[in-house]
């Protein structure tokens, strides 16, 4: 059996003495070092966490693997067991399954290399069908628990769902403890139900503090050929387009030609275009900030100078 097979029958995490019980040592190495298994201290191993664009399970099965964790350890399925529950798409999908359980309550070691337990109060008003948190606190507890990119990429899925609004969501955010009230409601504030999908989410996240930027999700712009399409992010003012550049967009001739005329109008009609890739938006931040606040003031000065 592969390491990779053991690691997800033990729950998606194991000790090495786990893992050489079953599989030999040579191979536990040759996983690692081929990035199929991650080694995030001495003597632990794990899954690495599966990027939603590319995953091959479905919200469903996740959403059954957090009804079977909370069932069995008399729990409650939250933050992205919860939110493939309600459908939503998400940065990330859990390695294993989460779910709360009240504090004080004691969960075998073994229990917890399997599931991701979370000591945390949840209500029978904040609980759905008796087993998972329903929306507005699946919002809340991404929103406050995961880091804030992930947290705005639930916090769209939920509007782009239409079943809470922002002032839902506004509501809960007030009523929040006041270490966590600024945050939860700024994302809420960021939030939109316009975003596409999660990559565009966290690309927003990541320039959404660059200063003289004002991007908005999914503008539809045209030329005097008619509607060239939508982009991702915007600013009208700037002209300046930000793209989530996915592969699967690209993946036959016909994409590319159709790409790169949209492209090719887009630059015609005075727009500058900002492509960048999945790994790029989601494992090197820094460098997409740094690219965006360069090009922002760049152009702030073009567009200010040429309006004068």
């Amino acid at each position: 059996m592969q390491v990779e097979e053991v690691l997800a029958e033990l729950g998606g995490a194991a000790t090495r003495a786990e893992l050489l019980a079953r599989v030999p040592e040579g191979a536990l190495r040759r996983a690692v070092a081929a990035g199929s298994v991650e080694r995030p201290a001495r003597g632990r191993y794990r899954l690495p966490a599966r990027p939603w664009s590319e995953d091959r399970i479905s919200p469903r099965e996740v959403a059954e693997a957090g009804h079977h964790a909370a069932l069995e350890v008399s729990g409650t399925a939250i933050l992205l067991s919860a939110a493939a529950h309600w459908g939503w798409a998400t940065k990330w999908v859990p390695t294993r399954p989460q779910v709360a359980v009240p504090r004080g309550r004691k969960v075998p070691a073994r229990t917890r290399r399997a599931i991701d337990v979370r000591w945390r109060a949840v209500t029978n008003r904040d609980r759905d069908d008796g087993w998972v948190t329903d929306r507005v606190r699946t919002a809340m507890d991404c929103a406050v628990l995961l880091p804030a990119d992930e947290g705005l990429a639930v916090l769209d899925s939920a509007l782009r769902e239409g079943r809470v609004d922002r002032d839902e969501l506004g509501l809960a955010a007030a009523a929040l403890p006041r270490q966590h009230r600024v945050r939860v409601t700024r994302l809420v504030e960021m939030a939109s139900g316009e975003a596409a999908n999660p990559f565009e989410s966290v690309l927003r996240w990541i320039v959404s503090d660059t200063p003289g930027l004002c991007a908005r999700p999914q503008v539809s712009i045209s030329d005097d050929g008619g509607r060239i399409g939508r982009v991702d992010l915007a600013d009208e003012e700037l002209c300046l387009v930000l793209e989530a550049d996915s592969f699967e967009w690209h993946g036959n001739r016909e994409a590319l030609e159709k790409d790169c005329i949209r492209y090719d109008r887009l630059v015609a009609e005075g727009w500058l275009v900002l492509r960048f890739s999945w790994d790029r938006v989601m494992n090197h931040q820094e460098w997409v900030r740094h690219i965006v606040r360069r090009t922002v003031a760049l152009r702030d000065s073009r567009v200010r100078r040429h309006a004068g």
